[in-house]
């Protein structure tokens, strides 16, 4: 008797654990064009709201990048979906089933890579080039680099062929989102050049271009200027041949996050 009632404790606390034991995730070679569809309908019910119907944001997050703040990877993104985030807009979804929100996640992720593409430029000469520039000065590759420019680990993941290509050569015209140069006059008559860090109704942070900080009271300056598509990062255009710049913008479109 003792043995049945041990066996049965036994079978009872693997049914527990096997209930509180993350869902498994699909694999993407499982999912088929009705599931992806189906991905696609939820979250435009359930999350576009919030996050826009292409994911880049509104009142809650950009989800149309390829690392997300609080989901590391698919099962981080899981858990953030289904049981939200204390202390911010992001409810739990208790509508949804467990496969439900696995579509979800699949849909989210796709939203965040930009396809792979056929460029005529070689990426292994463009990376050359990306050292002969010194374009390492300014962005980080994989960990290495200087941090003035915005990390490019992960660009050719987050932006189109067609996007890099005005990267190189009308910077001015295509900016990070949230990046702005700023012209500060002090009460002194001293100037200040930088890019905005943060910024309050009652401070400006400023990093110039020697990548100092400066922190920067509105009220004791004369003026203050934001300059609309200024930035350090210069044309080539006149820097770099057509055949160049199509090496460059494969190397780049190659940087995926994959070390």
């Amino acid at each position: 008797m003792a043995r049945l009632i041990g066996s049965i404790s036994f079978l009872c606390l693997l049914s527990a654990q096997a209930q509180t034991r993350a869902p498994q995730s699909p694999q993407p070679s499982n999912l088929t064009a009705q599931d992806l569809t189906r991905g696609k309908q939820l979250f435009e019910a359930q999350c576009a709201p919030c996050h826009g119907i292409q994911g880049t944001g509104g009142k809650g997050a950009n989800l149309a990048r390829p690392t997300l703040k609080h989901a590391a990877d698919d099962a981080g993104l899981f858990a953030v979906i289904q049981n939200g985030i204390e202390n911010t807009g992001m409810p739990r979804a208790w509508q949804m089933t467990d496969r439900e929100v696995w579509l979800v996640v699949a849909h989210v992720r796709s939203l965040g890579r930009v396809a792979v593409e056929n460029l005529p430029g070689d990426a292994a000469q463009g990376k050359a080039l990306f050292r002969s520039q010194g374009c390492g000065a300014c962005h980080i590759v994989n960990g290495v680099g200087g941090n003035l420019g915005p990390e490019l680990t992960e660009v050719g993941a987050r932006r189109s062929s067609e996007r890099l290509r005005q990267c190189l050569l009308e910077p001015g015209k295509a900016l990070p989102d949230g990046f702005v140069m700023v012209r500060a006059v002090r009460g002194d008559g001293s100037a200040l050049e930088g890019i905005r860090v943060n910024e309050d109704s009652f401070t400006i942070q400023l990093r110039d271009l020697a990548n100092r900080f400066h922190s920067l009271r509105k009220q004791q300056l004369q003026t203050l200027e934001y300059k609309l598509e200024a930035t350090p990062m210069s044309s080539y255009r006149d820097k770099l041949s057509g055949a160049e710049v199509d090496h460059l913008v494969a190397y780049l479109a190659s940087l995926r996050g994959q070390r």
